[in-house]
């Protein structure tokens, strides 16, 4: 890391720390950076950042007005669960194909990638679930969030905890050739140890805290954002983790009623500029110029999945109509469209149990409808076929082209 960066304005201070060496080496000292505590007020933010964090407010109040209005507002949780997986995991080095992600069969073969991915819709759903049953954020709860993460993953054995080791972050293009590794990390986050474990409860808390009427609920998610993942409390996933943070909390403070938001393919697209914003609150104290550029980010993204949402209804209303129009009269056929609406893939098993048929009629709708070309089978040849929706597919997968 390189100290001299952090200058008099730094958001928060170095400690020295010191570890073994490696083969030949005699061992190693550097300094880790442990970021100060979030406070009670707004940092001091520039006129035109307060007016990015309006426009993502207004964003945010039109996404959620649009998924209020829905019959069911969960229906379109899964496709942006699964858009979202794909790309944050993407900005972690970890990619699949969005189209593949949409069409993986739950219980069949994967790569690792891929069970990284689906793994993220597993923690995802799991955190939703839980605060909607009222439990409470807390920092067991989020190392119970990164366990089911890395589920089946080289580093399963060691997650679902604080970690008990000293991690960098990234390579610095002028990094020295030799030496020990951390000193050409471009950022070394706070020792495992009470420095850590302090931070990290004390985000939790504030978290926790109503910073209604002092702190906007979009300053008050890049606080924490930030905070999260200058500390990197984990092995790994801290970045997906992080950003699921971001739409939980905004769910928290009452932002979004529905977590449909999907932040992380914006944040993919400006990686280099993301993780310079993040750097620059701590090196310089620069709040002003990151909450603006997580503002612009959250508007976007929630421009972008109101976008989609409104696509999505218009295809499902498309799709009811011409099983109408092609003279199926059982509301189970209905029914079925809306399963595909809200599975970018699935079974007739899933018709089976979400609609609580027998098993042939449920094979006898979902047949029957891919004739007509509402339904298509994503590989004919499979054992246990996989159905999907092509106008629901080619809305999902209409900006990843």
């Amino acid at each position: 890391m390189d100290i001299a960066r952090l200058g008099p304005e730094a958001n928060g201070r170095l400690v020295d720390i010191a570890g073994p060496g490696e083969e030949l080496d005699s061992g190693w000292k550097h300094k880790a950076f442990v970021p100060a505590p979030l406070g009670a007020e707004v940092p001091e933010l520039s006129p035109v950042t307060f007016l990015q964090v309006a426009e993502a407010r207004a964003a945010l109040a039109a996404l959620d007005s649009t998924a209020k209005r829905l019959p069911n507002p969960a229906l379109l949780r899964t496709p942006a669960l699964q858009r979202e997986a794909q790309s944050t995991s993407a900005l972690e080095g970890t990619y699949a194909p969005l189209g593949e992600v949409l069409t993986a069969d739950a219980g069949g073969p994967r790569s690792l990638e891929l069970t990284e991915i689906l793994n993220y819709v597993h923690m995802a759903n799991a955190a939703f679930d839980a605060l909607a049953d009222g439990y409470p954020l807390t920092v067991t709860f989020l190392a119970e969030l990164q366990g089911i993460l890395m589920t089946t993953t080289p580093l399963e054995a060691v997650s679902g905890t604080i970690r008990d080791s000293q991690v960098v972050i990234g390579i610095r293009e002028d990094a020295p050739v030799s030496g020990h590794r951390i000193h050409a990390a471009e950022f070394v986050p706070a020792p495992p140890g009470p420095l850590l474990t302090d931070g990290i409860e004390d985000l939790v808390a504030w978290m926790r805290d109503d910073h209604a009427g002092t702190i906007d609920p979009v300053v008050a998610a890049a606080m924490s954002h930030y905070q999260f993942e200058t500390l990197h409390p984990f092995r790994d996933g801290n970045g997906r983790v992080g950003r699921l943070l971001i739409v939980l909390q905004l769910t928290m403070t009452g932002a979004l009623s529905e977590p449909t938001l999907t932040v992380s393919p914006w944040f993919e697209a400006r990686r280099r500029e993301y993780y310079a914003a993040l750097m620059a609150v701590s090196a310089a104290g620069d709040w002003d110029s990151y909450i603006r550029f997580f503002a612009a980010g959250l508007a976007q993204a929630a421009s972008r999945t109101h976008t989609q949402m409104l696509d999505l209804v218009e295809v499902q209303a498309q799709l009811r109509e011409e099983v109408v129009t092609a003279g199926f009269r059982s509301q189970n056929a209905l029914a079925v469209v809306d399963i595909a609406v809200a599975n970018p893939t699935f079974t007739v098993a899933t018709v089976k149990d979400e609609l609580a048929l027998a098993a042939s009629g449920a094979s006898r709708i979902v047949t029957q409808l891919v004739d007509p070309g509402i339904l298509s089978v994503v590989d004919p040849g499979a054992y246990r076929k996989r159905y999907f929706a092509p106008r629901v597919l080619d809305v999902l997968l209409r900006d990843s082209r």
